[in-house]
C-alpha cells in the first residue's frame, strides 16, 4: 500500500487545510492503517471475514458495475506486498473476495476505500512469497478475468548489483557563496539570452553531480538564486510547480542515484516553503526518479525500477540473471492506495529492446528504461522508454498496449525526420500531437538532440513531424532531458546530462538560454509562475568600521521584494532609513555613512508595501 506521509504540524494552528487537503486526511502508514480498520462505519456497510479467508460484503447494490483490477491479471511481477485495486465501484458492491497464495495459503486482510468513491483497495495482512501464484476469485464482472476469477504471479525480488553510485561534489564549475548564508553553496548559474518574447515566470532547476551543494533551486531570468535548498547525502530531480487541491506546490523527488534510475521519495512544499506531504510509491516498491505528476484529482504518477531473478535464455541472456521491470503507479493522495499499476514486464517483450542481455551470471537487464508517464485526456496513459526508443499507449483499463510510437514494433508508418532515439518525456499536447526530447544518445544516432513535435494519425497509422528545434550548440545529451510547452505557445526544453536550459518561440527562435556550471547536470527544466513567501524571517549580517556601516540581506524564496531599506538607530525603538537599495538577486548589500547601534532591513514590494521588518542587530566591528 502506498502512504503519503504529511508533515506533521507542531501546534495546533498549524493542523489547518493545506492545498485544499486538511492535513489530517495526509496519511502516513499508521494512519492508512487506522482508517482501514473503521472501513466499515465510512461505508455504511457489513463487512465480515468467514473461515479467516473470504471477505463478504453485504448490501451489494443492484446493478454490479465491471471492476479493473490492478495489478491487472497475468501480471508476472507482483511484488511481495501487493495490494489488489477494484476500480469502478464502491466497496458495497464489490461482493466477495477470495485471496489464495499457492505457497503462503489463504489471506485475510482489510479494506481501503478510495477516495474518490469509485474503488477500493484489499490490503492483504500478510505478504505473499516468492514466486509463488496468487488466485483471486470474485463473483464480479473483473476486466480481464474469467468469470471473475483471475490470477497474478510473485516475482522473485532482488537488490540492485553492478550499478555505482554517482560520487559527489566532482567538477570544476564555480560555486556560489552568501555572506548571510554560509550554509547553502549552490552551483553557480548564466543566463547567456534573455530577449523579449519569452514566457513570464522563474525557471525551476535540480543541479546534481558537480561542485558545491545538490538541490533544486530556483533561478530569475538574470540566472539570480530566488530559492535552493540543499539536500544532503540525496540526489533532487523533476523539480517543478504543480497544483495540489486547486493551490500552487513545489514538487520534486529527492534520494539516492543509481546511475540511471533511483530510490527516493516525493517531496511536496507550500509557496511558504513548508513541506506538507512526502509521497511514496506504492506495493513496497521502490519511487524512481523519472517521474513524479500529480493530476486534477489529487493523484501522484510515479514509476518504479524492480529487479527480479528471472531465466533469461528466451532472449539469449544466461539463465540465472535480473530482469529491471519498470511498474507505472497512480496513487491516491490521500488515502494512500495504488488506483493504477502497469508493469513492463509481461506487456513489453525484451525483444523490442536496443540494449544486448547481459552475458554474465547474476548480472541484471534493463531492457525497458521507462522515464515519462502521463495521464491521458482520454484517462489512459502515454509513456516513454528509452531503451526501446519507443513511446507506448496503455489502456488504463486492461494494461494493454493500444499502440507504439517508434522503436521496433511501432504501429505508425515514421515520416520523414520522425525516427527518435533514447528517447525522453513524451508529452501529449492540446491539439493531440506529441512532444518528444529526442536525445538521439547513446550511442549516437544523430549529431546533435533537439525536439520534436509529432502528429499521428490512428485511422492512416502515420507520423509526421511538424517542427524540430536544437540547441545553437549542437548540444548532445547522452541522458536525461525535457521539453515543455509554456502557456504562450513557447518550448522550454533542458538539455539534461548537458547542464543547458532553452526557450524557443514557435518559430524556433532562442528568446532565453543558459546553463548550470560545468560538472553539474539537470535531469528536467522548467518555467513556472510562482509567488513565494518565506515562513523564516530573512537573513541579516552587517559590520561596522571607519564610520560606515554595511548590511547585508537575504530572503531564501521570497519572490516579491523589489527593495530593501537599511534602518539604523541607537536602540530597536529608535530605527530610521539610513539607505536602500533595488534588490539585487539572493543576497542585497546596502552600505551607508553612519555609526548606528543596531541596524535592521525593511522590505518592499514594488507597489510599495512593507513586506516584513527584521529584528535589529548589533553590526559586528570590522577592520
Amino acid at each position: 500500500m502506498a502512504t503519503i506521509n504529511a508533515a506533521q504540524p507542531t501546534s495546533e494552528a498549524e493542523a489547518k487545510i493545506v492545498a485544499g487537503i486538511p492535513a489530517a486526511q495526509l496519511l502516513n502508514r499508521s494512519r492508512v492503517a487506522v482508517r482501514v480498520r473503521n472501513l466499515s462505519l465510512a461505508l455504511g456497510a457489513t463487512a465480515a471475514l468467514l473461515g479467516g479467508t473470504t471477505l463478504v460484503l453485504s448490501q451489494a447494490q443492484a446493478q454490479t458495475p465491471a471492476f479493473s483490477v490492478y495489478p491487472v491479471p497475468g501480471t508476472l511481477t507482483a511484488g511481495e506486498k501487493t495490494t489488489f485495486s477494484f476500480r469502478g465501484g464502491t466497496a458495497s458492491s464489490l461482493g466477495t473476495i477470495t485471496v489464495r497464495g499457492s505457497e503462503s495459503g489463504t489471506h485475510t486482510g482489510k479494506l481501503l476505500a478510495h477516495s474518490d468513491g469509485n474503488g477500493v483497495s484489499f490490503v492483504p495482512s500478510k505478504p505473499f512469497e516468492p514466486n509463488e501464484t496468487v488466485t483471486v476469485t470474485t463473483d464480479r464482472d473483473i476486466v480481464g478475468a474469467t468469470d471473475g476469477d483471475f490470477k497474478i504471479s510473485i516475482g522473485d525480488l532482488t537488490t540492485r548489483k553492478a550499478r555505482p553510485v554517482e560520487l559527489p561534489n566532482v567538477g570544476r564549475g564555480n560555486v556560489q557563496t552568501f555572506a548571510t548564508r554560509p550554509d547553502l553553496e549552490p552551483p553557480s548559474v548564466t543566463v547567456t539570452t534573455a530577449k523579449p518574447g519569452r514566457a513570464p515566470g522563474l525557471v525551476f532547476l535540480a543541479p546534481k553531480a558537480g561542485r558545491g551543494q545538490d538541490g533544486p533551486m530556483i533561478i530569475n531570468d538574470k540566472g539570480q538564486t530566488v530559492w535552493f535548498k540543499a539536500t544532503p547525502g540525496k540526489i533532487p530531480a523533476d523539480f517543478r510547480v504543480q497544483q495540489l487541491g486547486g493551490k500552487p506546490v513545489l514538487t520534486w523527488w529527492e534520494g539516492q542515484l543509481f546511475v540511471g534510475d533511483g530510490d527516493g521519495v516525493g517531496q511536496v512544499y507550500d509557496t511558504n516553503y513548508k513541506r506538507v506531504a512526502t509521497v511514496t510509491a506504492g506495493n513496497g516498491y521502490s519511487f524512481d526518479l523519472h517521474e513524479f505528476t500529480l493530476t486534477p484529482q489529487n493523484t501522484a504518477i510515479v514509476l518504479s525500477y524492480e529487479r527480479f531473478k528471472r531465466d533469461l535464455r528466451p532472449w539469449g541472456g544466461p539463465r540465472d540473471a535480473r530482469i529491471v521491470d519498470n511498474i507505472v503507479q497512480e496513487i491516491d493522495l490521500r488515502t494512500g492506495a495504488v488506483l493504477f499499476e502497469w508493469h513492463s514486464f509481461g506487456n513489453v517483450s525484451p525483444n523490442e529492446s536496443n540494449v544486448q542481455p547481459p552475458t554474465g551470471r547474476g548480472f541484471e537487464w534493463e531492457y525497458f528504461h521507462v522515464n515519462s508517464a502521463e495521464v491521458t485526456p482520454d484517462g489512459n496513459f502515454l509513456i516513454s522508454a528509452r531503451n526501446t526508443s519507443g513511446v507506448y499507449k496503455i489502456d488504463r483499463r486492461t494494461g494493454k498496449i493500444l499502440w507504439r510510437l517508434g522503436g521496433k514494433k511501432s504501429d505508425f508508418k515514421l515520416g520523414k525526420g520522425v525516427r527518435f532515439d533514447w528517447q525522453h518525456s513524451a508529452r501529449q499536447q492540446a491539439d493531440g500531437t506529441i512532444n518528444i526530447y529526442d536525445n538521439s544518445a547513446a550511442p549516437p544516432t544523430r549529431k546533435s538532440s533537439r525536439v520534436i513535435n509529432v502528429r499521428l494519425d490512428e485511422q492512416a497509422k502515420t507520423a509526421t513531424l511538424t517542427r524540430a528545434f536544437k540547441h545553437p550548440l549542437g548540444l548532445l545529451s547522452a541522458s536525461q532531458g525535457n521539453v515543455e510547452t509554456l502557456p504562450n505557445g513557447n518550448l522550454f526544453v533542458g538539455w539534461g546530462s548537458q547542464r543547458w536550459f532553452t526557450e524557443f518561440d514557435p518559430q524556433g527562435n532562442v528568446v532565453f538560454d543558459g546553463r548550470i556550471a560545468r560538472g553539474n547536470d539537470n535531469y528536467r527544466a522548467f518555467r513556472y509562475p510562482w509567488v513565494g513567501t518565506p515562513a523564516t524571517p530573512p537573513k541579516v549580517v552587517a559590520t561596522a568600521a571607519g564610520g560606515k556601516v554595511t548590511a547585508r540581506v537575504s530572503w531564501n524564496g521570497a519572490t516579491e521584494v523589489a527593495r530593501w531599506e537599511l534602518l539604523g538607530g541607537a536602540n530597536p525603538n529608535a530605527l530610521t532609513p539610513l539607505g536602500s537599495a533595488n534588490t539585487g538577486g539572493f543576497e542585497t548589500a546596502v552600505t551607508a555613512t553612519a555609526k548606528p547601534a543596531v541596524v535592521a532591513f525593511r522590505a518592499y514590494d514594488a507597489a510599495g508595501k512593507v513586506l516584513t521588518t527584521t529584528t535589529p542587530l548589533k553590526p559586528a566591528s570590522g577592520s
